[in-house]
């Protein structure tokens, strides 16, 4: 990153973003998230610490342990997948989700990024409006 940014300023861009994100540690512990009262996927506050294999369902586990191995592994970077989610009062929405490796200093795996968007309403986009239309 280019230019540093105070505590108080970090936190609002994360709060700020227009997607949820969870961070995982190397040994799969839940670090942090944003958005915590309009989240899609909601949780306690007491995930935060946790193995996040105790945050996932079982028919989707496998499918994350694997994704977390490639990783660390230096097998995967990144995985993108969507699903539809009835979403209440909405209907079905369709929901982005992308894992991303973090990597530190030479390479090595430090975590995982979990980015979560609902981009319905980015797929219904048409035309051009310009700033302040």
């Amino acid at each position: 990153m280019i230019g540093n940014l105070t505590g108080d300023v970090l936190q609002a861009v994360l709060e700020a973003v227009p997607f949820e994100f969870s961070v995982l540690d190397k040994n799969d512990k839940v670090l942090a998230w944003n958005k915590h009262t309009t989240r899609i996927f909601k949780r306690p506050v007491g995930v935060v610490g946790r193995d996040v294999h105790d945050c996932h369902p079982k028919k989707s586990l496998y499918k994350v342990e694997k994704l977390l191995m490639e990783m660390k592994k230096g097998e995967r970077e990144k995985a993108r997948f969507w699903i539809d989610l009835p979403l209440e009062g909405k209907g079905k929405q369709k929901i982005l989700i992308e894992y991303y490796a973090l990597r530190g200093k030479s390479d090595k795996y430090i975590g995982c990024l979990e980015v979560t968007q609902n981009v319905t309403d980015i797929q219904a986009i048409k035309g051009e409006k310009r700033l302040l239309d």
